[in-house]
């Protein structure tokens, strides 16, 4: 009991870790599998065949692409507006600062189909067409407020005195900001940005309502899964899981490099 005392925070977050990789370990394991039939629930025998050809099941790889345009450019939107909010709500004082704060958390509080009827509704009153802009400009909505608590939350922690330290030295605004400020907000733009492209890249419900005809990689998975799961879908989620642990690892061993850079 004491062995179990000392260890149990341990103990906690193992067994969340275990409980949150468990599902990606067995979409790997069957990314490795050759069913009989359609379904891709059952163990049959070991294959490489889906990663020869990951493109195998067609108009996958186009949703595919068309998922990483759409979470690229919603990532850019995003991450520009939020930055620009989160430092105009920290730095200024304005009339409706207190509205604005609270109504750009909104579509964080808000459920998503809540979201995508009223989007819908908006895009059908202004004659707008459903496709790939109106899906932008619903991901590029709902990332900039998560961008905006990111920003603004590493804003917030800013020391002010050093910028005041680079305009003591003759530095201009511009200057300021790009050798200073931008520095040092760095980290939460980033995660903001790495937040915004996985929330975009993996959106169901608010595609689902402004997509029209257009296809994104979530919603062939759901269509897929109604009359048969490709093992090249686990292909695709196997990858895309092991490339977002590489950038995490390289964030980390960048970061514990700079960290151990810096003179003591």
């Amino acid at each position: 009991m004491r062995w179990l005392r000392r260890n149990l925070v341990v103990i906690a977050g193992l067994g969340t870790l275990a409980y949150m990789i468990l599902p990606n370990l067995v979409v790997t394991v069957f990314s490795f599998n050759n069913p009989t039939g359609r379904f891709n629930y059952a163990w049959q025998e070991f294959s490489l065949d889906a990663w020869k050809d990951p493109c195998g099941v067609a108009d996958m790889c186009g949703s595919l692409a068309l998922s990483l345009q759409l979470a690229l450019w919603a990532t850019i939107g995003a991450t520009v507006l939020g930055t620009a909010i989160a430092f105009a709500l920290v730095r200024y004082r304005f009339r409706a600062r207190g509205a604005v704060n609270s109504l750009i958390f909104l579509p964080m509080a808000m459920p998503e189909i809540v979201m995508a009827a009223s989007l819908l509704a908006l895009f059908l009153n202004m004659g707008i067409q459903l496709g790939f802009w109106t899906i932008l400009i619903a991901h590029v909505m709902f990332c900039l407020s998560f961008v905006v608590a990111a920003v603004k939350a590493r804003v917030l922690s800013m020391d002010p005195r050093l910028e005041e330290a680079a305009r003591d030295l003759y530095a201009g605004p511009v200057q300021t900001f790009v050798r200073v400020t931008l520095p040092i907000a760095a980290p939460g733009i980033a995660a903001g940005a790495l937040l915004s492209f996985a929330l975009s890249f993996d959106d169901f419900i608010i595609t689902n309502f402004n997509s029209g005809n257009t296809v994104t990689f979530p919603m062939f998975v759901w269509g897929s899964a109604q009359r048969g799961t490709p093992v090249q879908i686990n292909v695709i989620g196997t990858a895309m899981f092991v490339i977002a642990v590489l950038v995490v690892l390289a964030g980390q061993m960048v970061g514990n490099r700079r960290k151990n850079a810096q003179p003591k």
